[in-house]
């Protein structure tokens, strides 16, 4: 299952492949109440039709009005809407919400083949763009941040900044590795049992043969890390959680019920964990919503990480190298 950014930066492909041309709009900044975050992209035809989105519905329409008639940006520019009251009820932002865009013209197919390999082969990819000359850089990194604004270039990326370890390919752990990275996670997989490493069928997972908490270590988990241990085998989830718990990871959880949960941090406190760390665990998994297939319990799995990486994005927990500039 592809991401969001995939599907629409291919639909961009197909349409510049037929001759049409098209806008790129990435969401740069937001301020107060907006409905998408930085890094929201939407790509609008010259003949309005459009995929993607970033706001609610009304800035995408007047994108699309200003299309059909061939008034918008000729080169990289900054769009900054709900500036004022009135523009911001124009385009039902929320009360004092701005949104900050940056808008480009997409004339070939090129120019977006190298953030759809980079979304294909999961590797993350910084696209520079001068504003003023147009052009274009590509560089592999490390997980950054949101995109930004730095004296005459805009940056962004494509591709994935959140990781995710599953420990478990069992029937939940194929679901979820498959829903996780339609929401943008690198999904990890490890479970050392042949007979499930055999069985595997969910492509666009990167296995780890291992033992569970061989493989916590040898990943290094970071502040853009989850892991979930949904084997129901204490030897082995207990194993993760063991150093997973003591890492950096953003998230650490385990299937089971309560009491099953209590049972596991006992175990956990014959070893050398200490109770914040023990705190640390999400278990039961997920969200209460009242899941019990196998898709319902992934679902609320990924609601928690989720709302997790969201607190991370709103406190700024992201490396502080960036310094944004207003346009």
């Amino acid at each position: 299952m592809q991401s969001s950014d995939w599907e629409v930066l291919n639909r961009a492909r197909e349409w510049l492949a037929l001759g049409h041309r098209a806008h790129l709009f990435t969401v740069v900044k937001t301020w107060g109440s907006a409905p998408r975050l930085p890094g929201a992209i939407l790509v609008v035809r010259d003949d309005g039709q459009l995929v993607g989105s970033v706001s609610g519905g009304c800035i995408e329409d007047d994108l699309a009005d200003l299309a059909r008639q061939q008034r918008l940006p000729a080169s990289p520019t900054v769009l900054t809407y709900g500036v004022n009251q009135s523009e911001a009820q124009r385009f039902g932002i929320p009360c004092g919400g701005q949104i900050q865009l940056f808008a480009e013209p997409l004339t070939d197919v090129q120019q977006i083949m190298p953030m759809l390999e980079s979304l294909q082969q999961r590797v993350l990819l910084k696209r520079s763009v001068h504003l003023h000359t147009g052009e274009v850089l590509f560089n592999p990194v490390q997980p950054e941040g949101p995109p930004y604004l730095q004296q005459d270039w805009f940056h962004s990326y494509f591709g994935p900044q959140w990781r995710l370890l599953i420990i478990g390919a069992n029937q939940l752990g194929c679901i979820l590795a498959s829903m996780a990275q339609a929401l943008d996670f690198h999904v990890l997989m490890c479970d050392p049992r042949e007979e499930m490493q055999a069985q595997w069928q969910v492509e666009g997972v990167r296995w780890h043969v291992g033992m569970p908490d061989d493989v916590v270590l040898e990943i290094q988990p970071d502040l853009h890390t989850a892991i979930v241990a949904v084997t129901h085998d204490p030897k082995l989830d207990d194993m993760a959680l063991l150093e997973a718990l003591k890492s950096n990871a953003f998230y650490v959880g385990a299937i089971g019920s309560v009491n099953n949960q209590e049972k596991r941090k006992q175990r956990l406190q014959s070893f050398d964990l200490n109770e914040t760390e023990i705190g640390r665990l999400h278990g039961p998994v997920g969200v209460r919503i009242g899941s019990r297939t196998p898709a319902e319990i992934a679902i609320s799995i990924l609601a928690e990480l989720i709302q997790e990486r969201a607190q991370i994005q709103q406190r700024g927990l992201w490396p502080a190298a960036q310094v944004q500039v207003a346009a």
